[in-house]
């Protein structure tokens, strides 16, 4: 006896209905990993801005580091972070700067000083640039170049000079010029533009 012509329709619809109500089911299993997973990498990027160590790598340790040192000040639409010392006392701001790439947005935290003097550091939480040229931007070693930075005598917003250009303070990555760029432009333009409203200007 043959089948019926609707027996292929009913099988794929309860097949799928099935797979449909796995996934949903691990998504909202998984959800609140998700979320803390997110919060702990976020957590680790801004404690690398400060130069603050955690215990270990453990989420927890990170947890309690970020909690102990920094605060979210900033709003879900603006995001902003605060690092304060031993004695409440504040000794920073991590203060989001985005903008486009050579491949899509980068976005990221830098750090300055809470009277506005010294670049403390950065980090990147997401971009699109090229693996080994310009995806070289989350590399240590040209993140670190970030470290006490002095932006008193910057002019007009530069406080990100590429050498070997007069001022320089930064060292450009080799075969990724557009990138290199990019990150100056939105630092600059973003980092000045929170330095200028905190102060009134």
């Amino acid at each position: 006896m043959k089948k019926s012509f609707s027996f292929p329709i009913v099988f794929m619809v309860i097949l799928t209905a099935f797979f449909t109500f796995i996934l949903a089911f691990l998504n909202y299993s998984t959800a609140d990993r998700i979320a803390f997973n997110q919060e702990i990498e976020l957590s680790k990027k801004l404690l690398y801005i400060f130069d603050i160590q955690p215990l270990s790598e453990n989420p927890n340790d990170i947890n309690q580091a970020f909690m102990d040192n920094i605060d979210n000040i900033g709003s879900e639409d603006e995001p902003m972070y605060i690092y304060y010392g031993e004695n409440k006392e504040v000794l920073g701001y991590a203060v989001p700067i985005s903008g486009s790439g050579l491949w899509g947005s980068i976005e990221g935290y830098v750090g300055v000083s809470s009277d506005y003097s010294t670049i403390l550091g950065l980090d990147f939480t997401s971009h699109s640039e090229t693996p080994g040229l310009g995806g070289r931007i989350s590399e240590d070693w040209y993140k670190e170049q970030f470290r006490g930075i002095d932006i008193t005598e910057s002019q007009n917003g530069n406080y990100i000079i590429y050498r070997p250009s007069a001022g320089g303070n930064i060292d450009a990555i080799a075969g990724a010029t557009l990138t290199s760029k990019s990150v100056s432009k939105l630092l600059n333009e973003d980092l000045d533009k929170f330095i200028k409203e905190r102060k009134g200007e």
